[in-house]
């Protein structure tokens, strides 16, 4: 084994070790002894029991998760962000519960971040940059930020990935999906899957690793509102930009977060409000590409109530479908049509059709749609009506779309600006023009000619090659080599129970054997002449089958899994 290999092993045992310590702290000392966790390590009952009796088993759980994950650091309380952005994937009380995690880092001294600087532009630091303040600007989880002037004399920002923090990440990932795993396979009633929401998990924060990905989502966005006046986005500097540092435009305004509603007249507040909701719903209407976290913590305040969006790290993508099922998901629910929201749910979801033909499932659809049906677009809800939408998913086990939870926290998070800002702005009403303009281009005759167009172009393509489909048909039938292929759901169990069977086939012979071999030599042993060790031999397997046979009957009567 590699001496790297062996590092890792014992940087995993000691993280592993770590985990396990903080769950019994916070009142997890069941889950650890029921999926055997703790023998993993060698740890005994006793040695958890010494851990517990802090009084932490009395807080409700969402609340001890969330504190677990604020003791085991950033890759878990990066986890539990992602996670409050999908209630198809947790209960929605978890979700808030989750919500609360903050990234409160310690920062990276400023030697480390110019080491990191140098290994990513070796010989060149200097010739880029002509000065970098140590003092950050902000330091989270996964980077630190700082100012910056390139040799142009241009002010810049540096978002630079905290040193280790990818091979930390990277490894903790490991633990957690082995960790799913295990819930996985003990515990069947948590109402969705662990294994999902690790390769979610794993999905999102690879993305947010690379710094490359950020400035390539930073710049599409900034090309989308190249000529808007109002909304803006910070210019990437791609010289010095790498998969470890993001170079940016600095931005000369005030962070929204710091303004307070009573410094801005009532115009200025309206004016703020609109012009985030507008930014917001084109890129999710229009553009199908938007930034999923526009708090007012990632938005600048620039003059004459202009707004620029930082921080596009995490951001979501609608295709020009799953926008149209969305609007189809507001009509139905608005008219009442069950039917369309059967249809937008299989259209949205891989969920079984058998499931929205169930009477259950129309039926809370029904209830669903009592709360919105006949209400007028402008006084609709919109967020309201997504969340129980897919909280209703979410009951049902049916698992949507990243992209379209992240769509729902976007809505929300600018909902809570308009709030906070200008609590009497109607939100949909400002949008419902860009709505209707969407609606009414989808279904104009110019729309209607390019879809006849594509269909037909896609039925010429098909005309054309069936004469080879239909040749190369031919030819196989003609020499008998039809392949089949079928796809076996489940397959795992029943491999799973046949061998299970087998098992107890084969006790069962062994101690039917038993019992009738030793019969037959107690029977022969009376019948000899010098009766003795044959009869002995044989009371020695009937007790053996007896033992056996109580094994069987206990092993049946243990449960055989916790749920």
């Amino acid at each position: 084994m590699k001496i790297t290999s062996i590092k890792r092993t014992i940087r995993n045992t000691r993280r592993f070790a770590e985990i396990i310590k903080v769950l019994s702290k916070f009142g997890f000392r069941q889950l650890v002894q029921d999926t055997g966790l703790h023998r993993l390590l060698g740890n005994s009952k006793e040695e958890l029991e010494a851990l517990a009796g802090n009084g932490h088993e009395t807080l409700p759980r969402p609340v001890r998760v969330r504190m677990v994950l604020e003791e085991l650091g950033p890759t878990f309380i990066k986890l539990g962000q992602i996670l409050s952005t999908r209630p198809d994937l947790i209960p929605p009380e978890w979700a808030s519960e989750l919500k609360k995690l903050q990234d409160n880092c310690q920062q990276v001294p400023f030697a480390d971040i110019y080491q990191v600087l140098t290994l990513e532009f070796p010989g060149r630091l200097d010739l880029i940059f002509t000065s970098i303040d140590e003092v950050p600007l902000a330091a989270a989880s996964i980077a630190q930020v700082h100012r910056a002037i390139l040799q142009d004399g241009t002010g810049v920002v540096i978002k630079v990935l905290r040193p280790g923090a990818r091979e930390l990440i990277e490894e903790d990932m490991a633990l957690v999906e082995s960790l799913a795993q295990l819930l996985q396979q003990y515990f069947s009633d948590l109402g969705y899957s662990p294994t999902a929401v690790a390769k979610e998990f794993s999905r999102e924060l690879l993305k947010e690793l690379n710094l490359v990905v950020e400035g390539q989502s930073t710049e599409r966005l900034r090309r989308y509102f190249e000529g808007d006046a109002n909304i803006s986005f910070p210019k990437v500097y791609w010289t010095a930009t790498t998969r470890n540092v993001l170079t940016m435009q600095e931005i000369q305004g005030r962070l929204l977060a710091s303004v307070s509603p009573e410094e801005l007249t009532a115009l200025e507040r309206r004016t703020i409000v609109a012009n985030g909701t507008d930014a917001v719903f084109k890129q999710c209407l229009r553009f199908g590409f938007f930034h999923a976290d526009p708090h007012p913590g990632n938005i600048f305040l620039l003059p004459e109530s202009k707004l620029c969006f930082i921080d596009c790290g995490m951001t979501g993508q609608l295709d020009r479908k799953t926008t149209d099922q969305l609007i189809n998901l507001v009509a139905g629910v608005v008219k009442g049509d069950i039917d369309r929201l059967c249809r937008v749910v299989i259209e949205l979801t891989e969920v079984d059709p058998a499931v929205t033909d169930s009477r259950d499932f129309r039926l809370e659809l029904r209830h669903l749609t009592e709360h919105f049906r006949n209400t007028e677009l402008q006084h609709l809800n919109i967020t309201g009506l997504l969340s129980d939408f897919f909280g209703m998913l979410q009951r049902y086990r049916i698992q949507c779309p990243s992209d379209l939870m992240l769509l729902t926290k976007a809505l929300t998070t600018i909902e809570g600006v308009a709030a906070h800002f200008d609590p009497t702005f109607d939100v949909l009403s400002h949008v419902e023009p860009q709505i209707q303009e969407i609606v009414i281009k989808r279904h104009s005759m110019g729309a209607i000619r390019e879809r006849i167009y594509k269909t037909l172009a896609s039925s010429f393509e098909i005309l054309e090659d069936l004469p080879g489909d239909l040749q190369r048909f031919l030819d196989h039938a003609r020499h008998s080599r039809f392949t089949l292929n079928l796809e076996l759901k489940r397959i795992e169990h029943l491999s799973e129970q046949l061998d299970t069977s087998s098992r107890l086939m084969g006790i069962a012979m062994i101690i039917a054997a038993l019992i009738v071999g030793s019969s037959i030599l107690i029977l022969a042993d009376r019948m000899s002449r010098q009766p003795g060790f044959i009869g002995t031999l044989g009371l020695l397997g009937l007790i053996l089958a007896g033992i056996n046979t109580a094994i069987f009957v206990i092993s049946f009567l243990l449960p055989r899994k916790h749920k």
